[in-house]
């Protein structure tokens, strides 16, 4: 049975956060947990926040996603705004410390986050940051991500997501002509091939580059007080953001951890092919615990 949450909204600069609450079913003095993403909003936590019951669990749709809407300029959104977006967040709920899961951008945002305000967090998992500054083939990979960036303000969503597919699904270094490579057919991941003349898409034209190009602060991710656990998918093995999170890992000076599945490990099938949901729960709640 799916546990109840209340909606809440939050006004920031810039943009009216949506945020939801789910209880833990029974008091276990454990701190609130956030489950973070980016793009991902928060139904793509669902599965994951059912199987980790002893917990309260907020969610959130990052600005300019789902229900949390952009109210300056539109256009790029950066991890220094969804790190403050989270740390108001964080107050809102109390202060904190709380605990933090995020993913791949989320990772991004919420690294950020601690870097800024370490006294926030007690735990971070950060599951797989894409952060291509710390990858030794990075001028390969800055350039094929500027082509994706490219194909989209060109061709639109189709092509550029069909790009964006290919390069995440890559095993090993980013070859240096990936963006003049003849792009894949939009067809082939059931995409359109089409341009809507829209270029408002939360990944492709809010947070590719913003992202992917962000500069981490190592230095005061190693001076700070939260616990900063990088993860990594066991089947995301020599993928760019699987390598992005071992850099991380590294530069900071902990040990990655090994997650069950891959990139999306904590999604169950409502998004197309399921990860290890349940597998996926019970490393993060070893993790968090340990």
């Amino acid at each position: 049975m799916m546990r109840d949450f209340k909606t809440h909204s939050l006004d920031v600069p810039g943009a009216v956060l949506h945020y939801e609450v789910r209880e833990a079913v029974e008091a276990s003095g454990k701190p609130v947990l956030l489950l973070v993403g980016s793009p991902m909003g928060a139904a793509g936590f669902v599965a994951l926040a059912e199987r980790l019951p002893e917990r309260t669990i907020v969610t959130y749709d990052p600005r300019g996603v789902g229900e949390s809407r952009k109210t300056g300029e539109p256009g790029t959104s950066t991890p220094e705004q969804h790190a403050d977006d989270l740390h108001r967040i964080i107050d809102e709920l109390g202060g904190g410390p709380v605990d933090l899961f995020a993913s791949s951008g989320g990772a991004v945002n919420t690294l950020e986050l601690v870097s800024r305000h370490p006294e926030q967090v007690r735990t971070l998992v950060a599951h797989e940051p894409p952060a291509v500054h710390v990858l030794p083939d990075r001028e390969q990979a800055l350039a094929a991500i500027k082509g994706i960036s490219r194909t989209y303000e060109r061709d639109g969503f189709g092509p550029a997501m069909a790009q964006f597919i290919t390069i995440v699904g890559l095993q090993g270094e980013i070859p240096a002509d990936f963006a003049d490579q003849p792009a894949p057919d939009p067809a082939m991941f059931g995409l359109p091939a089409e341009d809507d003349g829209s270029r408002d898409d939360a990944l492709l034209g809010q947070n590719l580059i913003s992202c992917t190009h962000h500069e981490h602060d190592f230095a005061a991710l190693r001076a700070a007080s939260t616990r900063i656990v990088i993860a990594v998918g066991v089947e995301s093995e020599g993928q760019m953001a699987c390598r992005g999170g071992l850099g991380v890992a590294e530069r900071i000076g902990v040990e990655p951890v090994t997650f069950p599945s891959n990139h999306g490990g904590f999604l169950d099938d409502t998004f197309g092919m399921p990860g290890d949901p349940d597998g996926f729960a019970l490393k993060l709640r070893e993790v968090l615990e340990g």
